[in-house]
């Protein structure tokens, strides 16, 4: 295949995967509403050498509920592998690491953000984050396509060095790991005490914390190779560039998460809250720096 060919494909699968994350967000979303309904139990009970009648309430599981919670997994595999296939045609399409501009950063966020969702829960009860997991996928490849886009193409020179695979991929990675502690964390904060079709508070705190501690040292990493490709690009390890002082922000804020939630008394709603800070500081240092600030990292700019 041609260059032109191989960047048509890869335009194509992003909306392809844009379909199949949305669908799977319907599958998600009915089964986290339907799957159980109430029924009413009518226990025989002894008392004092008679026997009484005593109703209470359970609940049983929906069948096509159930079922559709699975076509949804499955779909979020498929989408899975469409995002992953578009994203190594990019790269097959510009030679080249394909991270090199806000468009192609945000794609390869959301694959390792799904990648992260998938696996999770092949090991542990956590297809609740399915419907919210996708549809913030969907989202955002969707403003990825509307606002970032970028055709494909070369990178400017200070790019084109391997440090893309060893600090870029770190980002990734561990933005993808913090993305699904962001959906956890929200869903603690609106989930309300007693009977909810959303998972136990405890599940929901143990899932934010444990995918922030995962990615915490992959971020603290992407800071510091960070520094050593710009003492290398630019002759200085720290330049007080936007991108830069955003990262270091970011890394302070979920340190500070990191922190409280080690502290008595800082468990729960809020160190999620400082979570949630750390989480909205990562989301602006992606994006909102590239649209309100220049610097040294301007390349990124949106288009």
């Amino acid at each position: 295949m041609t260059a032109d060919t191989l960047a048509t494909l890869s335009d194509q699968l992003i909306l392809a995967t844009i379909l199949l994350y949305l669908a799977a967000m319907v599958g998600y979303a009915l089964e986290l509403a339907y799957a159980t309904r109430p029924v009413q139990v009518r226990e025989l009970v002894a008392s004092d050498g008679t026997t009484v009648t005593q109703e209470t309430t359970a609940t049983e599981p929906v069948a096509w509920a159930v079922r559709a919670g699975r076509y949804a997994v499955g779909l979020s595999w498929i989408g899975w592998a469409a995002n992953l296939t578009a994203t190594l045609t990019r790269g097959l399409a510009v030679e080249r690491w394909p991270w090199g501009n806000m468009y192609e950063f945000v794609v390869a966020m959301i694959l390792a953000a799904v990648t992260v969702y998938l696996f999770m829960q092949l090991r542990y009860p956590v297809r609740f984050l399915g419907a919210f997991v996708s549809v913030i996928a969907a989202v955002g490849l969707g403003f990825s396509v509307r606002v970032l886009y970028t055709q494909a193409g070369p990178v400017v020179p200070a790019l084109d060095s391997y440090w893309v695979a060893i600090h870029v991929t770190a980002a990734i990675a561990a933005s993808g790991l913090f993305t699904v502690g962001g959906v956890a964390a929200v869903l603690y904060l609106v989930r309300r005490e007693g009977p909810s079709r959303l998972p136990a508070l405890a599940d929901l705190e143990r899932v934010a914390h444990r995918v922030i501690v995962i990615g915490f040292p992959i971020w603290t990493f992407a800071v510091i190779s960070g520094a050593l490709w710009a003492d290398k690009a630019w002759g200085r390890y720290w330049n007080w560039d936007p991108k830069e002082v955003w990262a270091f922000i970011t890394w302070v804020a979920y340190a500070a998460y990191l922190h409280a939630r080690a502290t008595a008394g800082w468990k729960g709603k809020a160190a999620l809250i400082v979570s949630l800070v750390a989480f909205g500081c990562l989301l602006f240092n992606l994006v909102g720096v590239n649209i309100f600030f220049g610097g040294l990292h301007s390349y990124a700019d949106v288009k």
